[in-house]
Formats: structure tokens, C-alpha cells, sequence
């Protein structure tokens, strides 16, 4: 969730929503989680994500499922997202496409790490490797656009120093 915030940040083209009347470019990145529910999903809201850290953004994460899989979350709680993510790999999911919550233009899905054998400086190393799928309303989002959202996700997911520049 917060490399997808910082990631909005560098790539502000993706922090937006399709109306028939224009494209609405949003400032902050909240950042809707899909969380399922008996009968079906909801989207919580952790709200302006680039400024918060890690463990702030975790303990929102866990109080919005919490309400949300009691019946207890409010209609500001999970109305007005920016960008979704969905992520299925805690079920060992390991790649799927995730349908976007409109009004919003896109949803990032993420899989399961697997250990995967990769190169490294010529030298075949085991490594953790996690499969994104970036859902993109193309009225709002070119392909070329999202392409770059991934770009950076993988830059900062793959360097977590970068999360703290």
C-alpha cells in the first residue's frame, strides 16, 4: 500500500477518475483495499497514503477490516478511493486480474511470492518473486501510462530504501 502511494506520487496520471465529462486528477493517494465480506467485497479507504509510514499505514489496514468484517464501517470509511488494491496472494493465489471500482480508473492486483530461481551478477540465486497486474480504464489511463506505474512499483518494491528518500 505505501509503494503504491509513493508510486501515485511519481506517476500522478494513474491517481485519477473517469466521468463522461473529463478526467479528474486527484492530489492525495487514498488507496481502497478490497476486503472480503460474507455476501461480498468492500473497499476501505486508507486515506493519503504518501504521507504516512509503514506501521502507521498497517494498523488502519487492520482496524478497516476489523470494521469491516464486523458490519461497522462508515460510508466515509469506504467512500471516495483514489486507486484499489486487491491482493489474493495471502490465499496462495499466485497471479489474477482484478476488475476496477469505478469511479476510480485502476486497481492493482497482487500475488504470492514464490521462490524463484533468478539470476544475479551471473550467478543463479533463489529469490522471492511476486506477479502485479495493473487494471487500467484506458479512457482515463494509457497502456503506456500504467506500463510506467508498474515501472516504478518494481523499482521501489525491488529497493525498499526508496520508500524513505
Amino acid at each position: 500500500v505505501k509503494v503504491a502511494g509513493l508510486t501515485l506520487k511519481k506517476v500522478p496520471e494513474c491517481n485519477v477518475s473517469w466521468s463522461n465529462e473529463n478526467i479528474k486528477l486527484f492530489k492525495s493517494s487514498d488507496i481502497s483495499i478490497a476486503v472480503a465480506i460474507d455476501g461480498g467485497l468492500i473497499t476501505p479507504i486508507v486515506r493519503n497514503v504518501e504521507n504516512k509510514g509503514i506501521h502507521k499505514i498497517s494498523s488502519e489496514i487492520k482496524e478497516l477490516v476489523d470494521k469491516a468484517k464486523n458490519g461497522t464501517l462508515v460510508p466515509n470509511e469506504y467512500n471516495g478511493g483514489t486507486f484499489s488494491i486487491s491482493n489474493l496472494g495471502m490465499y496462495g493465489v499466485k497471479n489474477f486480474t482484478a476488475i476496477i471500482n469505478p469511479p476510480q480508473s485502476a486497481i492493482l492486483a497482487i500475488g504470492s511470492g514464490q521462490k524463484m530461481p533468478t539470476v544475479k551478477n551471473d550467478k543463479i540465486v533463489i529469490s522471492n518473486v511476486m506477479n502485479v497486474t495493473l487494471s487500467c480504464d484506458h479512457r482515463a489511463i494509457d497502456g503506456a501510462v500504467g506500463a510506467k506505474f508498474l515501472q516504478v512499483f518494481k523499482k521501489i518494491i525491488e529497493n525498499p530504501m526508496l520508500m524513505s528518500l
